[in-house]
């Protein structure tokens, strides 16, 4: 399937630092990201996209792992080109995942990688989630979709993580994060080049604690190692 033009908000001006790309978790939007874009935009261009199937972005009704890569490709593609240079790519939860398909296939594009309390899948025991009342920002059908790939993952992801070459940061959300420790260690020990941090923040660590979540990426994308 053709990939979809996906909506996208920026903070901040373009300059002498790479472009940042965030990528939300399943069930945000871009908007997400308000607070850490300000803090991450003082000195450079922060582009945040919606997926598909979330907020402004198309609703089209098919959400594959893969096609929803080949929609942020289109945009990281597009931003490399116009500033000249790869970018830095940060994805939460599902947007961890479809970043680390991106940073996988395309390392041209990819400077250095942020991934926020994500593991490497591994099958786990279904547990279908509920759908909230009234109108909601993103297409229910994504999260049921999202969600079944999640549960039952494809065999192959830990190659494409081990084929992900881009210095890459982990951050672990801590003790109260659902995520299990030791399959979020497993990411940054499986990539090439990662590291773990931990910010005891739950899931949600951008959110729970947007200071020092900015202050551990913006670190991380100014270190030289």
């Amino acid at each position: 399937m053709t990939a979809v033009s996906l909506h996208a908000r920026a903070w901040g001006e373009p300059g002498a630092l790479s472009p940042v790309l965030l990528v939300h978790a399943t069930g945000e939007t871009s908007a997400d990201w308000d607070r850490v874009a300000t803090l991450l935009g003082r000195d450079r261009l922060v582009v945040a996209v919606d997926l598909r199937g979330h907020g402004a972005s198309p609703w089209p009704g098919r959400y594959p792992l893969t096609e929803l890569a080949d929609d942020v490709e289109a945009v990281a593609a597009g931003l490399a080109a116009r500033h000249g240079r790869p970018l830095d790519l940060v994805g939460h939860s599902l947007g961890g995942l479809v970043a680390c398909l991106l940073a996988s296939r395309r390392p041209d594009l990819v400077r250095r990688l942020v991934l926020e309390d994500v593991p490497v899948p591994h099958p786990r025991e279904p547990r279908p989630p509920e759908r909230p009342e009234g109108d909601l920002a993103f297409d229910w059908e994504a999260v049921l979709q999202v969600r079944a790939q999640v549960d039952d993952p494809d065999p192959g992801w830990p190659d494409v993580v081990a084929t992900v070459r881009a210095p890459t940061l982990v951050v672990w959300g801590g003790p109260s994060s659902p995520m299990p420790a030791e399959h979020v260690a497993e990411m940054a020990e499986t990539v090439a080049d990662g590291r773990l941090v931990r910010i005891d923040a739950g899931h949600l660590v951008h959110a729970g604690q947007p200071v020092a979540f900015s202050v551990a990426v913006r670190g991380f994308l100014a270190s030289s190692d």
